[in-house]
C-alpha cells in the first residue's frame, strides 16, 4: 500500500482519529492525454465526503506510473457540490521510458465506510488504474473522457440510470466492461458483489448504458465499469471507473425520455431533432445533454434550452451544424439526462444514441474513353481535410444510391477497387487496367469515394459508366464445332469496329486472324485474313480439338497506299476446353472461361448411351460441374454450352459457344470415412472391447476390413493385430499379453482398396496397482489357500522375499501371480500359523514403460 499523507501530518493524530478520517473516498478515475515524445499528462478526478477533515490535507496523491517510478502529483481543483460531496481534480505529467503497456494507478486507503457491496468498507482502500499502450505501430493515444459525474443517488424500487459518457478525441472504439471493485495492491476485493435487484444489473457493451432495474435495499453501494479502447481491432489502453450509487427510500419514479434514432450527418449539413420527456405532472424536469459534439471547439453542437426545464413534460431542441473537421469513423455518442426534483433524492432517466458525421459525396464523376483506358473526373472535394480517393469499378450498372449511414462502396455492390489516390486536390484518375488496357464491349462504371486520415470513409460518388469506341474488331464466338484429332474445326466470330477515326485511318482495312494453341498462349500465328469488314465469321479446320483449346485474335490493318499500319487488335478469346476428374460414382467436370465477354451460365451436356444424344444434365454458374450418381466403370461423354454477353449495347445477345466433348469413367477412388473408436475395458477378466462407428455421407460405406492395430506403451510403433470384415462386425475383443494397457487405432478399406484415415488413437491405462492381501488360509479347503495378488497382470514380473519373524527366508518368486501354498521353500514343510514379512520389488507395465517400486508389508497364515 502507498502513502498518501505525510509522516509529520501522520504523527500530529492518534490512531482513533484516523479511523473517522479514512471514510471520504467515493468515487475515482485517472484519465490520460498524449503531450509530446513519450511524455504525458494524467488527471486524476475524485469525488469525496466534503465534511470529512482529510479533504484539507488532500493536496497530494501518489501515483505509480507502471515503470516502476511514482511521484506525488498536485491538486488543481477543489469543488464543493450538493449532498456534501466535492469534486477533486489532480494533474501531472510523466516521461515513460520506450514504447510498453503500462499500468498508471492509485491506491487510496480511504475509502467511505458502510458501503452495502463491499465488507468492512471502511478498512479497504480504493485503487484505481488506467492502461496506456505505447505503440509506434499503433500511433500515440489519449485516454476517453468521461462526462457523466461517478456519483448518484437512486430509489428503492425505481430503475436507476447511469451512462459514463465517454468521449474519445482520437476516434477510437469503446467497449464497457463491468468489474469487481479493486482494493489493496490492485487486487479483487474478497466478498465484493454487484448490487442487488429485483430483476437485473446490466451494461450494454457498446453504448455504456447501465440499467439497474431496481434496488432492493437502501445504502451506498459502489461498482466499477473498466472502458477499453480499440484501434484497428486491437486493444491500446482502458480505464478503470470506481463509482458510488446512493440509494434511499422513497416514493417517487423517474423521468422518461423518448426513444431516440442513431443516425448520420453528411459534413457540412445541420443536423437537428426535438428531445422530450415526461415524468409526473406535478415534478419539475431538467433536461440536460452531453458527449463528444457537446464539446468540441469548432462549431459545437447545443441543446435549446439549455438546461431545459418543465413541470411533467419538457422539449428541447438539439442543433448542430457540422463542418468537415466532424468527419471521423466512430460514431460521435450524445448523452440526454433528465433529473426530477423529487424528494429526498432527485431521479435521474437518461437516454444514449449515436451521431455519425460522414465526408461528402464526390461531385459530378465522369467517364470518358480513350484508346484502351478511361479518364476519370470530378470536381474539387468540399472536405479538404480529407487525405485521398478510393476508386471502384465493375462491368455495367447497379443504379447504386447511398443510403443516409451507408458510406463507401458495400461489397453486395460487386464493385472492385482499381485505384487510389493519395492527394485529396487529384481530381483525375486513369484507367489502363494496371497498363494491360480495357476490353471492348464492356460498359464500365465506377464509383469514386474520398477517404480521411482515421480511414472513415465518406458517401461514395454518382455511378459513372461508359465504355470503349468500337474502333476494333470484338470477338463473339470461339466455340468448338467438332472433336477430333486431326480433323476438329472451331467456329469463329467477332462484331466489325463502327468507330474507326477515319481521319488518321481513312482505310480502306483488312482484318488479319490469329490462332495460338492453349498450351503456348503467347505464340500467335496468322491463319486467315480478308479486305471486307462485314466479312466477321470463319471455321477453323484440321485442328486437335479433342486435346487442345484454341485462342484466337482479330487485328485490324489501314491499308491506304503508303500508310499500311495497324489499328488495334481485338481481345483474345479462348476455345472453352473442358477437363474430367474421375471419383466415387463422380465425375468432376471444369473448363476455363478466358473471353473479354461475360458468360452467366453453363449448361452441361451428357450423352445419352442408348440414342447416343447429348441431353442436358444440369447448369452451372461458375467454370466446374460435379455428375454425381453415375456407374462406377461406365464411360460418359460431355459438352458444354456457355451463355454470356457483353455488358455494353451493340453486340449479338445471348453470345452461345460450345468446348469440345471429353469423356470421363467414374472409379472409386473414396476412402472409408474416419472410424470413431471407443475402447471398453474388462479389468476383471483382463480384456478391451474396441466398438466403432463411421459417421456422415460425405465418404465412401463401402467398407471390406477394418484393420486393427495396437501398442503395448504409448510410445512403441502401433502394429497391426487383426483384420475382421467391414460389412458385419463393428466391435473386437482383445486380450493384451500382460494388462489392459495399450494404445489402439483403426482404419477402413474399401473393396477397391482404398484405406481410409486413422481413427484417433485410444490409450487403456492400468485398471488396478499392484497389491497383496495381509492374510491367507492354506488349509486345502480350496478356499483362499493361495497366497496370490489382487491383479497380477499388471506386474511385467516381480522379485518377492518373505521371511518369518527371525529373519529366516521362507518363500522367494519373480512370477507376478506369486501362488505360495505356505510351505517352507527348503523343507517343503507347511509353514506354522502367524505373521511373516514380505518385501516385493514390482516391475509394474505402464503407458510410458516398465516402472519398478517397492512394497513391504505382512501377510497372516491360518489354518
Amino acid at each position: 500500500m502507498k502513502r498518501i499523507f505525510s509522516l509529520a501530518w501522520l504523527l500530529g493524530f492518534s490512531l482513533t482519529p484516523l479511523l473517522v478520517l479514512a471514510t471520504h473516498q467515493r468515487a475515482a478515475e485517472i484519465t490520460y492525454t498524449h503531450v509530446s515524445g513519450l511524455t504525458y499528462e494524467i488527471t486524476l478526478i475524485s469525488y469525496t465526503y466534503t465534511l470529512s477533515p482529510v479533504n484539507a490535507y488532500r493536496d497530494y496523491l501518489t501515483i505509480d506510473w507502471g515503470d516502476g517510478t511514482t511521484s506525488d502529483i498536485p491538486r488543481k481543483k477543489v469543488i464543493d457540490l450538493d449532498n456534501d460531496i466535492s469534486y477533486n481534480m489532480y494533474k501531472g505529467q510523466h516521461t515513460f521510458p520506450g514504447p510498453s503497456s503500462y499500468i498508471i494507478s492509485c491506491e487510496d486507503p480511504n475509502r467511505n465506510g458502510g458501503i452495502v457491496n463491499i465488507p468492512n468498507s471502511i478498512n479497504v482502500p480504493l485503487f484505481i488504474y488506467s492502461e496506456l499502450v505505447i505503440n509506434p505501430f499503433t500511433g500515440y493515444n489519449n485516454s476517453p473522457v468521461l462526462l457523466m459525474p461517478p456519483v448518484d443517488n437512486a430509489c428503492v424500487g425505481q430503475p436507476f440510470y447511469h451512462n459514463p459518457g465517454a468521449y474519445d478525441v482520437d476516434g477510437d472504439s469503446l467497449s464497457y466492461h463491468l468489474v469487481s471493485c479493486y482494493g489493496a495492491m490492485g487486487l479483487p476485493i474478497p466478498g465484493y458483489t454487484l448490487p442487488a435487484a429485483s430483476d437485473f444489473f446490466t451494461l450494454d457493451p457498446v453504448t455504456g448504458d447501465l440499467v439497474w432495474d431496481s434496488p432492493t435495499a437502501q445504502g451506498e453501494y459502489n461498482i466499477a465499469i473498466l472502458i477499453e479502447e480499440w484501434r484497428d481491432g486491437a486493444k491500446i489502453g482502458s480505464i478503470l471507473r470506481d463509482m458510488q450509487i446512493e440509494v434511499v427510500a422513497c416514493n417517487n419514479t423517474p423521468p422518461v425520455i423518448d426513444p431516440i434514432a442513431d443516425t448520420c450527418v453528411e459534413a457540412g449539413r445541420q443536423l437537428t431533432f426535438s428531445v422530450h420527456a415526461t415524468d409526473n405532472p406535478n415534478d419539475l424536469i431538467t433536461l440536460t445533454g452531453t458527449g463528444g459534439p457537446f464539446i468540441l471547439n469548432e462549431n459545437h453542437a447545443t441543446l435549446s434550452p439549455s438546461p431545459a426545464t418543465g413541470t411533467g413534460d419538457v422539449t428541447a431542441l438539439f442543433t448542430w451544424n457540422t463542418v468537415c473537421n466532424h468527419v471521423k469513423k466512430s460514431s460521435y455518442q450524445v448523452y440526454f439526462k433528465a433529473i426530477d426534483d423529487g424528494v429526498p433524492v432527485n431521479l435521474v432517466s437518461m437516454r444514449s444514441m449515436k451521431i455519425r458525421v460522414v465526408g461528402p459525396a464526390p461531385e459530378n464523376l465522369a467517364a470518358v474513353p480513350l484508346g484502351n483506358n478511361i479518364t476519370l473526373s470530378w470536381d474539387a472535394y468540399a472536405c479538404q481535410n480529407a487525405t485521398g480517393y478510393l476508386i471502384y469499378r465493375k462491368a455495367d450498372s447497379t443504379g447504386y444510391v447511398h443510403g443516409y449511414c451507408e458510406t463507401g462502396v458495400p461489397p453486395y455492390l460487386g464493385y472492385r477497387q482499381i485505384g487510389s489516390i493519395s492527394d485529396i486536390t487529384q481530381t483525375t484518375f486513369l484507367d489502363n487496367n494496371g497498363g494491360t488496357g480495357l476490353f471492348q464491349g464492356i460498359r464500365y462504371c465506377y464509383l469514386v469515394v474520398a477517404v480521411y486520415a482515421d480511414k472513415a470513409e465518406g458517401y461514395a460518388s454518382n455511378e459513372a459508366c461508359t465504355q470503349l469506341r468500337r474502333d476494333v474488331p470484338v470477338l463473339t464466338n470461339v466455340s468448338i464445332n467438332t472433336t477430333d484429332v486431326a480433323t476438329g474445326s472451331v467456329y469463329i466470330a467477332w462484331s466489325k469496329p463502327t468507330e474507326i477515326d477515319t481521319l488518321q485511318a481513312p482505310g480502306p482495312y483488312k482484318y488479319k486472324l490469329l490462332r495460338s494453341r492453349s498450351d503456348l498462349p503467347v505464340s500467335f500465328t496468322a491463319i486467315d485474313s480478308t479486305e471486307n469488314l462485314n466479312d466477321t465469321l470463319y471455321t477453323d479446320t484440321l485442328l486437335n480439338t479433342r486435346d487442345y483449346g484454341f485462342i484466337y485474335r482479330v487485328d485490324i490493318y489501314n491499308i491506304t497506299p503508303g500508310n499500311r499500319f495497324l489499328i488495334g487488335s481485338s481481345q483474345p478469346a479462348s476455345s472453352m476446353f473442358l477437363t474430367i476428374s474421375p471419383t466415387d460414382e463422380t465425375l468432376i467436370l471444369s473448363w476455363n472461361n478466358d473471353v473479354p465477354w461475360t458468360n452467366d451460365t453453363f449448361a452441361i451436356y451428357r450423352r445419352e448411351p442408348l440414342s447416343g444424344t447429348f441431353e442436358l444434365a444440369g447448369y452451372s454458374v461458375t467454370n466446374a460441374y460435379r455428375d454425381k450418381g453415375l456407374r462406377n466403370g461406365d464411360e460418359y461423354c460431355y459438352l458444354v454450352k456457355s451463355v454470356g454477353h457483353y455488358s455494353a449495347s451493340g453486340f449479338i445477345d445471348p453470345i452461345i459457344n460450345f468446348s469440345q466433348i471429353n469423356c470421363g469413367i467414374p472409379v472409386d477412388n473414396i476412402p472409408p470415412c474416419t472410424p470413431d473408436l471407443n475402447v471398453a475395458t474388462d479389468c476383471d477378466k483382463h480384456l478391451n472391447t474396441l466398438s466403432w462407428t463411421f459417421a456422415g455421407d460425405s465418404c465412401s460405406h463401402d467398407i471390406s476390413k477394418v484393420l486393427i492395430y495396437y501398442a503395448q506403451q504409448s510410445s512403441q510403433p502401433l502394429t497391426l493385430i487383426d483384420s475382421i470384415p467391414g460389412t458385419a462386425d463393428t466391435s473386437y475383443t482383445h486380450t493384451p499379453p500382460y494388462s489392459v494397457i495399450g494404445c489402439y487405432v483403426i482404419c477402413a478399406i474399401d473393396s477397391t482398396g482404398n484405406v481410409g484415415p486413422f481413427s484417433d488413437t485410444i490409450c487403456v491405462p492400468p485398471c488396478n496397482a499392484y497389491r497383496l492381501p495381509n492374510v491367507f488360509t492354506p488349509n486345502g479347503d480350496d478356499k483362499n489357500d493361495l497366497f496370490v495378488p489382487f491383479d497380477p497382470t499388471v506386474a511385467e514380473k516381480i522379485n518377492l522375499v518373505i521371511v518369518n519373524r527371525w529373519g529366516k527366508q521362507v518363500f522367494h518368486t519373480s512370477d507376478p501371480y506369486i501362488q505360495w501354498n505356505g510351505e517352507d521353500e527348503d523343507t517343503g514343510q507347511p509353514c506354522s500359523d502367524g505373521v511373516y514379512l514380505y518385501v516385493c520389488d514390482v516391475f509394474e507395465l505402464t503407458l510410458e514403460g516398465t516402472r519398478m517400486y517397492t512394497l513391504h508389508g505382512f501377510v497372516t497364515i491360518l489354518r
